[in-house]
């Protein structure tokens, strides 16, 4: 069997993609809306409403809720991944985000006081809570619907 006929006939990994596609559209569609604008960067980017990695993980958890039941240790070891993945889309990352915005207003300062040009660095790397909930939702309920049709 030829990788592509696997990756074809996987429900786990048709309806995880699928709900990670799904937040990242659904990310692009509202940097189109708030901006009127597209830019590619928010389809491959991190951050935003609602957390594409939250809507994998959540899939990814249903899916082995799905395929092997609550109780196996499969099941367990997608809750563990899913804690560790929005733990760090919340916090870590979420934190160097805000310690972004703080060096990007020093280099701001920098630069009108000194005239030296610094690239900014990237501040929006983490999730809210809220932005977390919509994307495990949307991951839950995606490969549920895979799963129950």
């Amino acid at each position: 069997m030829a990788p592509h006929d696997v990756i074809e006939t996987n429900l786990t990994f048709i309806s995880v993609f699928t709900s990670w596609f799904i937040a990242q559209t659904i990310k692009v569609a509202i940097g189109i809306v708030r901006e009127r604008r597209f830019n590619f960067k928010w389809f491959v980017g991190t951050g935003g409403m609602p957390s594409s990695h939250a809507a994998a993980v959540g899939g990814l958890a249903a899916a082995f809720a799905y395929e092997y039941g609550i109780n196996s240790p499969l099941f367990v070891l997608t809750i563990v991944l899913a804690v560790i993945v929005v733990s760090d889309a919340q916090g870590v990352r979420r934190s160097a985000g805000k310690q972004a915005e703080i060096l990007n207003k020093i280099l701001d300062d920098i630069y009108w006081k000194k005239k030296i040009q610094e690239d900014r660095l990237k501040e929006l790397l983490g999730h809210t809570p809220i932005q977390i909930f919509v994307g495990m939702i949307i991951g839950i309920v995606v490969v549920t619907i895979f799963y129950l049709t």
